[in-house]
């Protein structure tokens, strides 16, 4: 079978029509640039060339020839160069999980970033809950997991990601029997849309701790597994919710949100999370980075809605 070196030479010498020039562009003599064209038309055939004292020409099968020669040289420079950049990183896929609530705000953030960085990227977004992912990462099904703590796992390296805070969501004709910015205290015995315990553990665990330590026990009237819902049954009037503050951004007609005291002040955490043997040159690329790609939400303003 014949070589792609044979080919260059075939292409160098169809494209100049003259050994002498063909191997000055190859940076070799003409005696081996011969011996190649002969090698290439014993595996080839056929002659591909007609040459004389006088001039160099195509035969018919060279004619042919040249345009595929041509290809296949091509083809082997972009995979080689497609190869480098896979190597470096600036190429790739990367598999990233993230839950419900991440996709708020932060998701477009972070794939922003690895758009710039990476503009060859293919990313494949899965949203998942916490336990899915960390499923999926044991699998090797995703590379990345923006998911919500505890997460205890000897096999994976963890990252802080976002921290930010609760805010009060309530029905916009009840707003002005609130204050501009309540106090948990402000939530005793009010009818109060809780996370469900099971589908929404981490909000559920997270808003029961903080209530428990303040010594408010709000009248919970439902327990809702996802936000989008919970602010649904706002707006209808059954109650107020407490909601990450990234939550804002989805802006339902007769939502408004109030910026609302905990402490901590951030109560709400994101974790950053892979495998320790990943071997995925993107993510080796980005590793380092991400933690700084993931800003703030910035500040909330009092009284925001749709």
């Amino acid at each position: 079978m014949f070589e792609l070196n044979h080919l260059r030479c075939f292409v160098a010498v169809a494209e100049e029509l003259n050994f002498g020039r063909a191997a000055a562009r190859l940076n070799m003599t003409q005696p081996p640039l011969s011996r190649q064209i002969q090698l290439l038309e014993h595996h080839v055939g056929t002659r591909l060339l007609e040459r004389s004292s006088r001039q160099v020409r195509l035969t018919a099968a060279g004619r042919g020839f040249l345009p595929e020669a041509a290809r296949i040289l091509r083809l082997a420079d972009e995979a080689a160069v497609n190869a480098r950049r896979l190597a470096a990183g600036a190429a790739g896929s990367l598999a990233v999980g993230f839950t419900a609530s991440v996709g708020y705000r932060l998701l477009p953030l972070l794939v922003k970033q690895l758009r710039a960085r990476c503009p060859g990227l293919h990313l494949t977004l899965r949203e998942m809950v916490t336990s899915a992912q960390l499923e999926a990462l044991d699998a090797r099904q995703i590379d990345l997991g923006l998911l919500r703590p505890p997460v205890e796992h000897r096999d994976l390296v963890t990252r802080p990601g976002l921290a930010e805070p609760l805010v009060l969501a309530l029905p916009e004709t009840a707003a002005r029997d609130w204050p501009r910015q309540p106090s948990l205290k402000a939530l005793n015995r009010q009818p109060f849309l809780m996370y469900s315990p099971f589908e929404a553990r981490y909000f559920h665990h997270l808003v029961d701790g903080l209530l428990e330590r303040a010594g408010v026990a709000p009248d919970i009237v439902e327990h809702v597994t996802q936000i989008h819902s919970m602010l649904a049954l706002v707006r209808a009037g059954l109650g107020v919710a407490l909601v990450p503050e990234s939550a804002a951004m989805l802006r339902p007609e007769g939502v408004v949100y109030r910026p609302i005291r905990t402490t901590p002040a951030r109560p709400v955490s994101l974790l950053l999370a892979w495998r320790k043997d990943n071997d995925n040159p993107v993510l080796a690329g980005i590793s380092a980075s991400l933690a700084e790609w993931l800003p703030g939400v910035g500040d909330f303003s009092a009284d925001s809605q749709a």
